[in-house]
């Protein structure tokens, strides 16, 4: 289990002829100083593959303090691409992954780094995604991953890979809030002016990019609505009638806006609405239930359990007295993502 405290190094790769967004992404959410948080924050490594000046995408040159070396010896790894989806992975890499996973490092991937992890092993006989356009060769190329390729992100807890592109902000959140708790990663979102949370499980392509205008405003009066009615039996009828929609038209404009059911939307909501009150320790788990909506504390840690991989107690335990990132124990390396058969 992954411990964060001061000085807790986060490694980013670099490579020639990279795009720089999903690297600057890494850097803003870790690199930057947040002395306002109170919590001990990442030190950010930047690493290339090979020693000496990048050329980036956009005609943006850049030359990383540190190589492959210190990449290896980080706490968390992150790769957020591969130089060819098609080529071999280098060899110093392949080692450099493995080496640290094997001395307990927290190994990440964005995107087509997946490929990377992919050539060291680490992936093998475990559930993992990618960007969905190298789902198809991932799945070809690496046949005893069980690629999922309609996921923001898939938590293994010590492997993690996340679907690329914007989604690595997702991504990057995502192990802020396994380290730091949802209050920490809220206020990392509104610095970065993004929604605190979106499931793991969302699907990467949603069917409609730009939804038409009556359906946009209909979803979003849905949504609003129900944010503000957790307590209540959340129903799609009611949600549709507030959106003066049919229910069967309300679920396909809902699922074309967000890449996920409305039930499962709520259902999401409410969990991420509970841990800041599980972090706080003041309240009952069983009262917990109660304000966020479910009608019995049984079904509360069915819920939770499934999404966030471990119970209520044992998340409440692992932020008390101060400790910030979950303990050895508040998690058993299942997925936090849930595949589409999962969804309702």
């Amino acid at each position: 289990m992954i411990q964060v405290g001061r000085g807790h190094e986060v490694a980013v790769l670099a490579f020639d002829g990279m795009a720089p967004f999903e690297l600057g992404a890494v850097v803003e959410v870790f690199g930057l100083a947040r002395p306002e948080l109170g919590v001990p924050w990442y030190d950010l490594r930047v690493c290339g593959l090979t020693p000496g000046p990048l050329r980036m995408v956009g005609g943006l040159d850049m030359t990383p303090d540190h190589g492959l070396e210190a990449f290896a010896a980080a706490d968390t790894l992150i790769v957020v691409a591969v130089p060819d989806v098609r080529g071999e992975v280098p060899g110093a890499l392949v080692d450099a992954l493995r080496a640290a996973h094997e001395r307990g490092a927290r190994v990440v991937s964005n995107c087509s780094g997946a490929f990377a992890l992919a050539a060291a092993g680490l992936l093998d006989g475990r559930a993992a995604t990618t960007h969905w356009l190298y789902a198809d060769l991932l799945r070809r190329r690496y046949p005893e991953i069980e690629v999922t390729p309609d996921v923001l992100y898939v938590d293994g807890d010590d492997v993690i890979t996340g679907a690329g592109s914007a989604a690595v902000l997702d991504l990057c959140l995502h192990l802020v809030r396994k380290d730091h708790g949802a209050r920490i990663a809220n206020a990392v979102a509104r610095r970065l002016v993004v929604p605190p949370h979106r499931d793991g499980g969302q699907a990467q392509f949603v069917a409609a990019a730009v939804p038409e205008p009556a359906a946009d405003d209909a979803i979003a009066r849905a949504m609003d609505y129900a944010l503000a009615n957790l307590t209540s039996p959340l129903t799609i009828a009611e949600l549709a009638r507030v959106a003066c929609l049919a229910p069967r038209t309300f679920i396909r404009h809902f699922g074309r806006q967000t890449g996920t059911s409305p039930l499962r939307w709520v259902l999401h909501q409410r969990i991420m609405a509970s841990l800041p009150l599980l972090e706080d320790g003041a309240t009952p788990v069983e009262k917990i239930a109660a304000v966020v909506g479910f009608d019995s504390p049984a079904t509360f840690r069915h819920h939770f359990s499934r999404i966030m991989c471990t119970s209520p107690s044992a998340y409440r335990n692992a932020f008390r007295a101060g400790d910030g990132g979950l303990r050895a124990g508040a998690r058993d390396g299942r997925t936090s993502s849930q595949s589409a058969a999962d969804r309702r």
